[in-house]
């Protein structure tokens, strides 16, 4: 069974308090979004493996730690995970970037795919797949399988805020993939929405709404 994280740092939850409350304008919530995002990133790689090499400071030489390894790859769920892009490649600046397009029909809530590029190299990579909401999980999931079909097989997600049925769906569709949330919130309403969540996160990051 996937691992749930909940990265609940005193900043991390003082900057989505500001982006909860439906007075904050997309500017601000795009920069909270984006730092949000950094500030996880920071916990998501913790286990990032490293290794020893020599290098030589202005007073001796001297064995020193770098990161080892598969390198990184972020992939946001179009479009609203565009919004976690930038926070994350500040973090680690050498990860390639995929996109998947997905957007949920208004009246069956299912995802529906209309875009996936990818890195030639991504099943060597560590992917991170983003999303600021994690609500029915069906976005998510097919995300998470068309990843695993171009041969991806240490994949983590993240996502902002989570609510409790779509984290069950993605523990159930895909064991192996660990889930990093800054929230749990209670539940989903009838249009499928998080509550109280924070609204259409891709209409407040973009201003469409």
């Amino acid at each position: 069974m996937s691992t749930l994280h909940v990265v609940d740092h005193p900043l991390i939850q003082h900057k989505l308090s500001i982006m909860r409350n439906k007075k904050t304008g997309s500017k601000d919530f795009r920069e909270l979004l984006n730092e949000i995002a950094m500030l996880m990133g920071y916990e998501l790689t913790r286990d990032l493996p490293l290794e020893d090499i020599t290098i030589e400071t202005p007073i001796c030489k001297t064995k020193a730690k770098t990161i080892s390894g598969k390198k990184l790859a972020v992939v946001p769920i179009l479009r609203a995970g565009l919004g976690m892009v930038d926070g994350l490649l500040r973090l680690v600046p050498v990860a390639k970037c995929g996109h998947i397009g997905l957007y949920r029909d208004p009246e069956t809530h299912k995802p529906v795919e209309y875009y996936c590029k990818l890195p030639p190299d991504i099943e060597e990579r560590i992917v991170i797949l983003v999303d600021p909401m994690l609500a029915t999980g069906g976005s998510a999931c097919d995300a998470l399988t068309m990843l695993k079909k171009h041969g991806c097989n240490n994949i983590r997600f993240m996502a902002l805020v989570g609510a409790p049925e779509g984290v069950a769906k993605v523990q159930a569709e895909h064991p192996d993939v660990d889930i990093y949330v800054a929230a749990m919130d209670e539940c989903l309403n009838e249009n499928a929405y998080i509550v109280p969540g924070l609204g259409d996160a891709g209409d407040r990051i973009f201003g469409t709404k």
